[in-house]
C-alpha cells in the first residue's frame, strides 16, 4: 500500500490494509512495495502537485508491472474520482481504477470481501503511541478555491459512540494521542443531531482510559462553536492547540472565496480563542496569489500575520482548479509573484517562531517522544502536531524510550526547534 496526500487519506489506507489483513493478505507500506505481487496506491487529487506526484509514483509502478516485479497495479482514492476516464484511457496498464467510497469493489476484484465489523480496525502505519482519528467524510463547505466537495461528497458525521469505540481501539493497541480530522471539525453533528456536536464528542472522547492528548485539526473559523474553548481550557487531556485555516484576511477576498467570514469576525474569534484558552498554541493556513490579490490586499494579510503572532503558520500558492467557482476568475498573479510572497510570509514567520521558542528556553515542558535518531530523541509537547510543526530534540538518555511521556527542561532554541534535557 502507498499513501498520499493528506491524513484522511492515510486513515482509508490504513483501513484497506486491515481488510486485506484479514482477508489473509500479507500487508506492506510504502517501503516494501517492489517486492509485492499486488501495489495499491491511494492517490490525491486536490491541486497540481498532488496529482503530478500521484501520477509520477503510477507511472513508477507501471514500469515495476512491465519489469515483471508487481503483477497487479490498482489505484483508489480522490485521483480516481475526479479524473477516472481520463486516466483509465492514458495509463491502460492500471489493473483498477476505484474512486474514495468504492472500498468493497476494490477487495472484490482483489478476491476478498468487506467486513463491515472491521470497519473500525486499521494497520497502524504512523508510530504506535499516535494516531488520526476521522470523524467525519466529505464537507458542505462551497470554498471558491477548493474541489474537495466535488471529491468527497457532503459531510457525513460518524456517530458519536462509532467514534469511540475506534478510540477505545486504538487506546487498546497503546495509542496514547488521538489527531481528530475531518474536512470541518466544527461542522460536526449538524447532518446527525441538527447541531454543533464537536463539544459533546470531545467529553465522550476524554473518558476513553489510555488517552493522554486529543487534538483538533481543520476547524472551520465560520460559525465556530464556541463552547469547544471551554472544553479545552478546562479538560488537560485536550490540547491547548488549534489548528483555524483562515486562507486571507482581506474582506474582498474572503467574500470571493466563499468563506462566509469577514476581516473583524475573524480578529474577534482570534481573540476569543487567545482570551478563553490561555497559552493556546494557534495554527493557521493561508493562500497568497489568489485571483485578483493586489498588492494592498497582501500587505493587509502581511501585517495580520505579523501582529496576530500566530504560533504555526502553513503558507500555500493559489492552485485553480478546474469546476470550482475561483476557476473561472483571471488567474492574474504570476508564479513568481506567488512565491515571492509566500517566501515573504514564511521569513515573518521564521522571526515570530524564533521569537516565541525564545521564550520557552528554561521551561519544564511535558514531551511525547516520536523516535530515536542517531544523536538525539526527537518529541513533541502539546503545541505540536507531527510531521508539520516544531520538534523537541532530546539530549540522549538511556531511561528515555519512544511513545512515552517525560518532563523535559527547554536548554535552547532554534526557529523551528527546541533542545532540552530530561528533567
Amino acid at each position: 500500500m502507498i499513501s498520499l496526500g493528506c491524513a484522511k487519506n492515510l486513515v482509508d489506507s490504513e483501513g484497506v490494509m486491515a481488510q486485506l489483513k484479514n482477508a489473509g493478505f500479507k500487508v506492506g507500506f510504502e517501503d516494501d512495495f517492489e517486492r509485492a505481487d499486488i501495489a495499491i496506491v491511494n492517490t490525491c487529487g486536490f491541486i497540481h502537485d498532488a496529482r503530478e506526484e500521484s501520477v509520477d509514483t503510477i507511472l513508477n509502478l507501471v514500469n515495476l508491472k512491465l519489469n515483471g516485479k508487481v503483477e497487479k497495479l490498482v489505484v483508489m482514492g480522490c485521483l480516481t474520482e475526479r479524473y477516472r476516464s481520463e486516466l483509465e484511457k492514458e495509463i491502460p496498464e492500471v489493473d483498477g481504477w476505484f474512486g474514495v467510497h468504492q472500498l468493497p469493489e476494490l477487495l472484490t476484484s482483489l478476491g476478498a470481501n468487506y467486513k463491515y465489523d472491521l470497519h473500525n480496525d486499521r494497520v497502524l502505519t504512523t508510530p504506535s503511541h499516535y494516531a488520526y482519528l476521522k470523524i467525519a467524510e466529505g464537507c458542505n463547505r462551497t470554498c471558491s478555491f477548493c474541489a474537495i466537495p466535488m471529491i468527497r461528497g457532503k459531510h457525513l458525521s460518524r456517530s458519536i459512540e462509532d467514534i469511540v469505540d475506534e478510540a477505545q481501539l486504538l487506546a487498546g493497541r497503546g495509542v496514547k494521542e488521538l489527531l481528530l480530522i475531518s474536512q470541518d471539525l466544527t461542522f460536526y453533528g449538524l447532518d446527525i443531531y441538527g447541531k454543533r456536536s464537536l463539544g459533546d464528542l470531545l467529553k465522550a472522547l476524554v473518558t476513553v482510559d489510555g488517552i493522554e492528548w486529543i487534538r483538533l485539526h481543520y476547524l472551520y473559523p465560520a460559525q465556530f462553536p464556541l463552547d469547544v474553548l471551554d472544553i479545552i481550557a478546562s479538560n488537560p487531556k485536550i490540547c491547548k492547540y488549534i489548528d483555524l485555516p483562515l486562507q486571507h484576511i482581506s474582506d474582498r477576498i474572503l467574500t470571493s472565496m466563499n468563506r462566509n467570514i469577514t476581516r473583524e469576525e475573524t480578529i474577534k474569534l482570534v481573540d476569543k480563542i487567545k482570551s478563553t484558552v490561555p497559552d493556546v498554541a494557534l495554527r493557521t493556513t493561508i493562500i497568497v496569489g489568489y485571483p485578483g490579490e493586489t498588492r494592498q490586499e497582501y500587505e493587509e494579510l502581511r501585517e495580520f500575520i505579523s501582529r496576530q503572532q500566530f504560533d504555526r503558520l502553513g503558507v500555500f500558492t493559489y492552485s485553480p482548479e478546474k469546476g470550482t467557482s475561483a476557476f473561472q476568475h483571471k488567474n492574474t498573479v504570476s508564479t513568481s509573484v506567488k512565491t515571492q510572497r509566500l517566501e515573504e510570509l514564511m521569513a515573518v514567520q521564521q522571526e515570530i517562531s524564533l521569537q516565541k521558542n525564545h521564550h520557552k528556553v528554561g521551561m519544564k515542558l511535558k514531551v511525547l517522544i516520536d523516535r530515536e535518531e542517531e544523536e538525539y530523541f526527537a518529541g513533541r509537547t502539546e503545541f505540536d502536531s507531527p510531521e508539520v510543526d516544531n520538534e523537541v530534540l532530546v539530549a540522549k538518555n538511556p531511561q528515555v524510550k519512544p511513545g512515552y511521556f517525560y518532563n523535559v527542561e527547554i536548554i535552547n532554541a532554534d526557529e523551528f526547534d527546541l533542545f532540552g534535557e530530561v528533567c
